[in-house]
């Protein structure tokens, strides 16, 4: 298997440890959880999303097993402002800053209260948040405006896109156009599943977003058809659990990943990873990032 090296500069305006980031919503509710997994070898790590107000999220079931995944429907659970404190002890850390709203101008309310951030990710994706993600996402015009205006606090700006459209290039175009700085690969896919027994959705929200192995190739195909439609660099994300699975979103067009439902399955799977995809005799990344492109 081919070894790559260590990144030596920043990736999409921020200074990575490695080309390994935590996703939104595992585990990066607290300060103490997002510090924990930069321990166990994240090279960065993405902030549960933030919105304009407190948020309970739905209730249970919200988060199910299922073949190759999990589906959940958080419905974006989150203590609003109060979250600035509670983060504020990672300053100088890759803490990527994941936020949302209903509007672009909740985007830019919710981006001024974090001037130590090191990036913003834009959840316009979560397919289960009446009125946010990817209710708004699958607008160009809003998900350009929500860019625009994120874009003026003077941070990188990452737009995460959902894989529930007719044409993923359209809105990652949109993104660029706005000012963004990376695109993110993808979200969670619509999912939900039936209990035969008790003859009802098993979700308390019906609906969820299925994440894990099982979209892996989604997120690959995703990643690919954004490589030729945008010039910015493109953050993979959707069921990677492998060194050969970063190579591959890397072949595919990724600049860097994220990882999400793995730690499912192991809390050490960065370092895990890492053992097996670096190496000082390495090649650098950017020899292999789009190579799969004919």
């Amino acid at each position: 298997m081919i070894q790559i090296k260590l990144p030596e500069e920043e990736i999409a305006g921020v200074p990575l440890r490695n080309h390994m980031l935590l996703a939104a919503g595992i585990l990066g509710t607290t300060g103490a959880s997002l510090k924990r997994m930069l321990n166990l070898g994240a090279g960065g790590v993405v902030t549960k999303s933030i919105g304009p107000k407190a948020i309970p999220g739905h209730h249970g079931p919200a988060l199910i097993p299922v073949d190759g995944g999990l589906i959940n429907a958080m419905g974006l659970p989150n203590p609003s402002k109060d979250f600035v404190e509670e983060i504020a002890p990672l300053k100088g850390e890759p803490v990527v800053v994941s936020i949302f709203g209903g509007t672009p101008e909740e985007f830019g309310t919710v981006a001024s209260w974090f001037p130590d951030a090191a990036a913003f990710e834009l959840n316009l994706s979560c397919p289960h948040a009446e009125g946010y993600g990817a209710s708004i996402g699958v607008n160009p015009r809003v998900v350009r405006e929500c860019t625009e205006i994120v874009k003026t606090y003077n941070k990188p700006v990452w737009v995460k896109l959902t894989p529930n459209v007719t044409d993923i290039k359209i809105i990652g175009k949109a993104a660029e156009e706005g000012g963004a700085d990376a695109i993110v690969a993808v979200n969670t896919v619509k999912a939900m599943r039936i209990s035969t027994e008790l003859r009802r959705p098993v979700l308390g929200n019906v609906f969820g977003g299925l994440s894990g192995q099982a979209i892996f190739p989604i997120a690959v195909r995703s990643v690919y058809d954004l490589y030729d439609a945008v010039d910015i660099p493109i953050i993979g994300c959707g069921g990677i659990s492998s060194a050969d699975n970063v190579l591959e979103m890397m072949m595919a067009g990724a600049s860097a990943v994220e990882i999400g439902s793995a730690i499912h399955d192991s809390v050490n799977i960065f370092s895990e990873i890492a053992a097996d995809l670096y190496s000082k005799d390495g090649i650098p990344a950017e020899e292999i990032v789009g190579c799969a492109h004919v």
